[in-house]
């Protein structure tokens, strides 16, 4: 197998293990239209002052939060609206997830790279629907795969005529309320030829950790971004708020702004060194 497969996002961004890192980096949800466009900028502007190519990423709808009093976000019809103006506005490629087949076909009009989320990395009729289209696909690993047994997922989307795949290590459960990484699945996932991704902040989640939300361990982001970047990853994914603390959604593992660009500047710096 091609060790090295490139996939192109939106003609404008090539993801590869060997080539230059790549952020996927965004709010957990769309919080609103005014916020959703206000992060994005932001983002934007430390990329380009890093020189490290963007793509913006924020969920319509968390189908897994949880609570059921939980805010999700502003549902498939709003959200797909505020991604199109992502996109026109600030022409910046966008990622998405996905939940279930019925949302795949809207979705795809907007997004650049659909996401399937960790606890769906096995849902085949979600994978192959998604892979109809056409679109690039980011498939996180679940939290409960041997990262070996990612080939089974990969196969379904490639026999379903699209090899354009991403795969993302986001952590593995270790007990209860609490994820660790080994970094030994990069290297597994990277010898399928496929672009790994690094979830650094997912990665620090703790699953149900306060009671009715998930928890953090928002102080790990970043030696566990350096670690990737000196593994070698094709990209790293990072949710970022101006204010994690009041983040509707994922805010315990969140970056801040000042976070986000350290982040950065540290695993671009280690990326150069490795590639």
């Amino acid at each position: 197998m091609n060790k090295n497969i490139k996939i192109k996002i939106n003609d404008a961004i090539s993801l590869a293990n060997d080539l230059p890192v790549s952020v996927i980096a965004g709010p957990c949800v769309i919080e609103s239209r005014e916020h959703t466009l206000e992060i994005a900028k932001k983002i934007k502007d430390i990329c380009l002052q890093n020189g490290i190519n963007l793509i913006f990423k924020a969920s319509y709808d968390k189908a897994n939060r949880s609570s059921i009093t939980s805010f999700r976000g502003p549902g498939i019809k709003e959200g797909l609206e505020i991604l199109a103006e992502v996109k026109d506005v600030l022409k910046l490629p966008v990622l998405t997830d996905v939940h279930c087949v019925t949302e795949v076909s809207a979705a795809a009009k907007v997004a650049d790279i659909l996401q399937i989320p960790a606890f769906l990395c096995r849902q085949t009729d979600l994978i192959v629907e998604c892979a109809k289209t056409g679109l690039p696909i980011n498939i996180k690993k679940g939290q409960f795969l041997a990262p070996e047994d990612m080939i089974h997922v990969i196969k379904k989307a490639s026999m379903s005529g699209n090899d354009k795949l991403t795969l993302t290590e986001r952590g593995a459960t270790f007990g209860y309320h609490n994820l660790v990484v080994d970094f030994r699945s990069v290297e597994i996932m990277k010898a399928f030829g496929y672009p790994v991704v690094f979830d650094a902040t997912h990665s620090v989640q703790r699953p149900g950790g306060l009671g009715d939300k998930s928890g953090g361990d928002r102080q790990f982001v970043l030696p566990l971004a350096k670690a990737a970047a000196a593994v070698g990853i094709a990209a790293v994914f990072v949710e970022v708020h101006e204010n994690p603390q009041k983040a509707l959604s994922d805010g315990a593992n969140s970056v801040d702004l000042k976070m986000f660009e350290e982040l950065l500047k540290v695993t671009a710096k280690i990326d150069k060194i490795v590639k």
